[in-house]
């Protein structure tokens, strides 16, 4: 799904089924799109973890991954860029929080692209790459939380294409953006550490890469066409 951007980013309105992107500077507004690791080698002694197969197979029935998260816990970003940190309190956007920890729990943004990044205003990420999976979570629409925190600087917000329509997209941001507040979009956690690292995730391609591209056919898609793109190596629950 996606949102449609405010006045310089776009003038038509995003249409569920396409990409989504979180809101827009005061004229313009980011939206999500529309719905279009390797394990480590086991040690001697311990057990193997899943397997890329299980993994996946996880992946595709989001309908099963409904833990209630702690009131808070931190989540690691490994990524092409450097190491950044988000703690997210639960307290702020309930249903957000528990979104975001299922999804990073079970390895859905492992390997994601960074494919939308507006500097002073935020960076987007969150179509998994494999589009299978993508497909799954495609409808797998969450409630709204009502808004308790102010989108500021560092802090991480779902995307949206409107009411009752967030799934896995979220953006963070670069700058405090206040004006999002009033829109509906509920922030869940900030970054804690390394929002250096964030500021420097790869901007030269904007949001050029196309959401339903990216849903249909995945990092292949980005691979190829935008080569450049940060992403996110492994993405961990860290209490």
């Amino acid at each position: 799904m996606a949102l449609a951007l405010a006045a310089a980013l776009a003038t038509s309105a995003v249409a569920r089924g396409q990409s989504t992107k979180p809101p827009v500077p005061p004229a313009k507004n980011p939206a999500q799109t529309t719905k279009p690791r390797t394990p480590a080698p086991a040690q001697r002694g311990r057990a193997a973890g899943p397997s890329a197969a299980a993994k996946a197979a996880r992946l595709r029935a989001p309908q099963r991954l409904k833990e209630i998260a702690p009131p808070t816990y931190s989540a690691a970003f490994d990524t092409s860029a450097g190491l950044f940190v988000i703690r997210v309190n639960r307290a702020w956007a309930p249903k957000g929080a528990d979104r975001f920890y299922n999804a990073v729990k079970n390895g859905y943004y492992d390997g994601t692209r960074f494919f939308r990044v507006l500097p002073n205003f935020m960076v987007q990420f969150g179509i998994n790459g494999i589009p299978s999976i993508q497909a799954a979570w495609r409808e797998a629409n969450i409630e709204d939380d009502p808004v308790k925190q102010s989108n500021k600087r560092g802090y991480i917000t779902f995307a949206t294409a409107g009411p009752g329509t967030r799934t896995t997209q979220v953006f963070i941001n670069f700058k405090d953006n206040a004006g999002l507040d009033a829109q509906g979009f509920a922030p869940f956690g900030e970054v804690i550490s390394g929002m250096d690292i964030v500021d420097k995730i790869n901007a030269e391609h904007r949001e050029r890469p196309d959401q339903g591209r990216i849903q249909s056919q995945g990092n292949a898609y980005l691979m190829k066409s935008f080569p450049n793109l940060d992403f996110i190596k492994t993405a961990t629950i860290t209490k």
